[in-house]
């Protein structure tokens, strides 16, 4: 493998500086879930300038690309989500976003780059590729409806017989890469509870049904999920981010509404604990004289790493990065969508490491997270060797 391994390394020294240029120019263009349409445009435009057959307009923004080698019908997937958060950008760099309080502060944009970077090694090498490639830009994996599950549904999987997909890791040594097998990453769900009672003067209780009390007493007795309900190795999460009274010092409001995210990795326990907290939640407010709506949005599955195709990434980075580059990655109660593709043929998520030497962590989802930039060296020639290799492995 020694040759292949100088092969890819050689062409990501030539291309590193474009995948640079190109990771910050999405940086700077910024889109929300469903809306990358100048993304889209421009993944499009470099797929078209590499050679590679595409298609556009999948699941409204996706594009697909289609690298053909020597079977037509022994294809793996490989995938980048192209979305950002509505967080307005606090760093001081040049390509800094230009579109007022949204930022690819999850790292899609190095996805995104990194996979291009990928594809045009494999582009380069398509004639020795023992099978062919598949190209999922994707579209929405911050926001419900998910991308990936749209993707599907478009047909993006047929004859595909796996998926690999990367996302960057800010706690990890810049260029190394986590895997694990297995349960990997939680469930998750969104609960919208709105407590109805009755306002008035804050100086005469009693006159009042208090809907700020009603909710603080649901809020806390929806913990009893986790630390009484749940079986103690069965990881969950319930957590409520959001709380709006919007009453004033001296007056109690007509309602409270508030939200939050349920994680967990059984789809039994899942579905019961939506049934508990509504019945918790309904029954609190009704003992104290109130009422309350309980909404619950399912929204990604847990994401499950295959055991055999894991193990095969994890020897093959070892291959190309040296084995104590290559880290074993921690259960997460974080989600992605990228689970539903896990649900479909067997699949693997790994993290590639960003962190600066000598700097501070700025973690995901947050208004000073960036990367090195040097990891997309690493990452875009992990992703095309691992590719390569694994279509050598599979069987025909």
């Amino acid at each position: 493998m020694g040759i292949l391994k100088q092969r890819i390394e050689q062409y990501c020294r030539i291309y590193h500086s474009e995948v640079i240029a190109i990771r910050r120019h999405i940086h700077a263009n910024p889109e929300l879930s469903y809306q990358e349409n100048k993304t889209s445009e421009f993944i499009a435009a470099k797929l078209k300038q590499y050679g590679i057959p595409y298609e556009t307009g999948i699941a409204k923004t996706g594009v697909v690309g289609f690298i053909e080698g020597k079977k037509k019908d022994k294809i793996i997937a490989l995938r980048a989500d192209m979305d950002a958060l509505p967080i307005k950008e606090l760093n001081d760099v040049v390509y800094k976003s230009k579109n007022e309080g949204v930022m690819h502060a999850c790292g899609h944009d190095a996805h995104v780059a990194m996979l291009l970077g990928a594809a045009r090694i494999l582009n380069e090498i398509r004639s020795d590729l023992d099978g062919s490639i598949r190209l999922i830009f994707q579209p929405s994996e911050e926001t419900y409806p998910s991308g990936a599950k749209a993707m599907i549904d478009a047909g993006v999987l047929e004859g595909v017989r796996h998926v690999i997909g990367q996302h960057v890791q800010p706690t990890m040594r810049s260029g190394t890469a986590g895997f694990r097998k297995g349960k990997y990453m939680a469930s998750t769900d969104e609960l919208y509870i709105t407590v109805i009672g009755k306002g008035g003067h804050g100086g005469l209780p009693n006159q009042n049904v208090d809907p700020v009390l009603i909710a603080s007493h649901i809020v806390v007795a929806v913990q009893q999920i986790v630390s009484r309900m749940a079986k103690p190795d069965m990881p969950t999460v319930v957590s409520i981010g959001r709380f709006i009274a919007e009453g004033q010092t001296n007056v109690i409001p007509d309602e409270v509404k508030f939200s939050g995210t349920i994680r967990t990795f059984n789809e039994e326990w899942r579905a019961e604990i939506h049934r508990r907290i509504t019945n918790l939640a309904e029954g609190i407010a009704q003992s104290m004289g109130g009422r309350c709506d309980v909404r619950i949005e399912k929204g990604y599955p847990y994401l499950v790493n295959d055991e055999n195709l894991t193990e095969n990434l994890r020897l093959f980075a070892r291959e190309y990065l040296g084995k104590r580059h290559v880290e074993e990655l921690d259960l997460r109660m974080t989600a992605e969508d990228f689970a539903f593709y896990s649900l479909e043929v067997p699949s693997t998520f790994y993290r590639i490491g960003t962190k600066t030497r000598g700097k501070e962590i700025t973690p995901l989802h947050t208004a000073r997270f960036d990367i090195d930039e040097d990891a997309l060296y690493k990452g875009m020639g992990l992703m095309a060797f691992m590719a390569y290799r694994q279509l050598e492995e599979m069987r025909d």
